[in-house]
Order: structure tokens, then C-alpha cells, then sequence
């Protein structure tokens, strides 16, 4: 067998149904899916009985252990000779492992590649701010590319929503660590050191769901902001000048907001309030311009208005909840000196 599609899932039966659907019209038919259930509330093994005679699919459950760990437990369960690891929020055009099949052929003798990722982006039919999330997750002007189509200023490392491994260096690397998030960039890093080549497939890309609303896009990307420096301590030399970006957004924001809303409270008690006030008004310049740039870029992109205004609060989401986490781990894991552990037991660990 050539691929293994490996899904964890959580609390997820609806997204699994469109993701199973999808893999139904793949061209390519040399594969078998495994789900792992990671200790669901709400499983999907009714879904996933509607698809046992169309696809050679393999359902299992298990205790709760987040997603490294599950993807590791279908891994030893996997036939495949290349695993391809997807998050249960994707759903995938019907090319898209004939795109991965004829990039190997052409690359893995070649090129000596070993992994592989694809890019994602947003489906037609998503909300506006699924379609605003995915934006801020993928331009250039919030995460510098790194995440779309192309590494821009960052090399390429594949994640976990669009992922593939040789099945013998998954299982000889041990795959994934403990780590609650980032376990797929610690991966990744651990491909890279080992010496195996890693590459980017630009026409492997999937529609990813994300979230569907600000508060969890930001619990999301809090935790990344954690993570990063946790990946740094792990594997040093890894944190990159990208990566310091939101944090660096994220206190100029707070530093403008905090000097707009003194000149404000200045105006309100001095004979100068017009002056104080433009004074606060031009602090905020800043914020301001980077707001249209972002609403016009995604409109652009999106060819909606409404998606480049809800664009505006994904990105600084995005931004300040990368940023916010970032400042947090920085003062547990370098000025506190706990260790990885001790510091975020109740974020990353069971």
C-alpha cells in the first residue's frame, strides 16, 4: 500500500464526515485512512460506519492523549509506505494525492526527499470569518508567508493539518513528542536534524476550517506564542526573527493604545485639548494605516469587503494572541527558569 491517512479527532464527527467525503473522489485510490479517536465526547465511529464500504478505513478509540500522541498510535497501526498526517478540519480537492504521488515520483529518488507538506487555504463556501482567520494565518503582511504557499522568510517545515513522512523514519524518529502544540514543528526540527530532507508540495494544498470564531482562533494562537519557546529550548537556534514579530506588534500596539489614552485624559483637563488630542489621534497612526492595509489586501484576496473588515480583528487576534503568549513562556521558561513541564502542565500535558 502506498499511503496511510492518518486523522486524529476530538470532538469533531461533523468535520471527519466532509474530510471522509472528500477522500471518497480522490483519483488516486492507493490508500487506506485511519481515524483515531482521542478520548471524544462526541465520536465519529457513526460516520465513520457510513464510509466502511467505500474506503478502507480503520476507526479506533482510545484515551485522551492530544494529537501527537494519537497520530503516533495510528502510525504502529499503518500499512502505508509514506504515512500522510491531515487534521480532522481539512477537507481535500480530488487531486490532491495524485498531486502528492506524482511530486514523489519525480522528487523522492531525485531530491532524496523524506517529508513532505502542503499549503492550505480557504474553501468558497466557508464563513466570512473562517475566510478572515485563514487570511491572517497565511498573508504576508501577519505571518510573513511562512504558512501559505511559499516559505518567504522562513525555511519550510511541515505541520501537522497537511503532513507526510516515510512510514520507517516516522516510526525510526519516533514521531511525535509529548507536546500539546508546536509537537508538529518539534517534529519537523527533528526530521531536518536527523538529516532527511524535507519539501514543500505547493500543489498538495487543503481547505483548512481552522476555527470558527475569534475567542478559540485566539486560545489557539496563544498557545502558539507558548510554544515557540519551548520549540527554541528544545532545538536552540531555531527561533528566527519571523517568530519575534507578533511579540514585537504586540507591545508597540500596547504602547500606542496606553500613550493615545493619556493624551486623551490629558485633553479632557488642559486648555491644549485640540493639540493633545491630534497628539492621540496620531499616535494611533500607526495601528490605523496597518488595519486598511490589512481590510485591503483581504478584500483584494477575497474579493469580499465584509471578509477584509472581519480581517482586520483576525489579524491583530492572530498577532496579539501569538504575541501575549510568547511574553508569557518567555517569563516562565527564562526569567522564572521552570522547565517545560512545570511551566505549562495544564496547557501542553496530560
Amino acid at each position: 500500500m502506498k499511503y496511510s491517512v492518518i486523522v486524529p479527532v476530538f470532538n469533531r464527527p461533523d468535520e471527519v464526515d466532509e474530510l471522509l467525503q472528500s477522500l471518497t473522489a480522490q483519483s488516486f485510490k492507493d490508500f487506506e485512512v485511519i481515524i483515531v479517536e482521542d478520548g471524544s465526547n462526541k465520536p465519529c465511529k457513526d460516520v465513520c460506519d457510513r464510509y466502511a464500504d467505500v474506503l478502507n478505513l480503520h476507526y479506533y478509540d482510545k484515551p485522551n492523549s492530544g494529537p501527537g500522541q494519537s497520530r503516533n498510535y495510528g502510525a504502529e497501526r499503518a500499512n502505508g509506505e509514506w504515512i500522510i498526517i491531515l487534521d480532522s478540519d481539512v477537507v481535500l480537492p480530488e487531486g490532491y494525492l495524485f498531486h502528492i504521488n506524482e511530486e514523489l515520483k519525480a522528487k523522492s529518488e531525485e531530491l532524496g526527499v523524506s517529508a513532505f507538506g502542503g499549503p492550505d487555504t480557504a474553501h468558497p463556501d466557508f464563513t466570512p470569518i473562517q475566510k478572515a482567520i485563514s487570511y491572517s494565518m497565511t498573508s504576508f503582511f501577519t505571518t510573513g508567508g511562512i504558512r501559505g504557499g511559499k516559505a518567504k522568510l522562513d525555511k519550510f517545515y511541515p505541520r501537522s493539518f497537511n503532513m507526510g513522512i516515510r512510514n520507517d523514519i516516522y516510526l525510526k524518529l519516533g514521531g511525535f513528542s509529548k507536546m500539546r502544540f508546536g509537537e508538529d514543528i518539534d517534529f519537523s526540527y527533528r526530521i531536518v536534524e536527523a538529516g532527511y530532507k524535507t519539501t514543500l508540495f505547493p500543489d498538495a494544498w487543503v481547505w483548512h476550517k481552522r476555527r470558527t470564531d475569534f475567542l478559540k482562533f485566539w486560545r489557539q494562537v496563544y498557545n502558539s506564542g507558548i510554544a515557540r519557546i519551548n520549540l527554541e529550548k528544545r532545538h536552540p537556534g531555531t527561533l528566527k526573527l519571523v517568530h519575534l514579530l507578533p511579540t514585537v506588534f504586540t507591545l508597540g500596539v500596547v504602547c500606542c493604545c496606553l500613550a493615545a489614552l493619556v493624551c486623551f485624559i490629558l485633553a479632557t483637563f488642559s486648555s491644549n485639548s485640540f493639540t493633545l488630542g491630534m497628539v492621540g489621534i496620531g499616535v494611533l497612526a500607526p495601528i490605523i494605516l496597518y488595519s486598511l492595509l490589512i481590510c485591503i489586501d483581504s478584500t483584494i484576496q477575497n474579493k469580499n469587503l465584509k471578509v477584509g473588515l472581519l480581517s482586520i480583528p483576525a489579524a491583530f487576534v492572530q498577532l496579539m494572541g501569538y504575541g501575549f503568549g510568547f511574553i508569557e513562556s518567555w517569563w516562565k521558561r527564562c526569567v522564572l527558569k521552570k522547565d517545560e513541564f512545570q511551566a505549562f502542565e495544564k496547557n501542553f500535558y496530560k
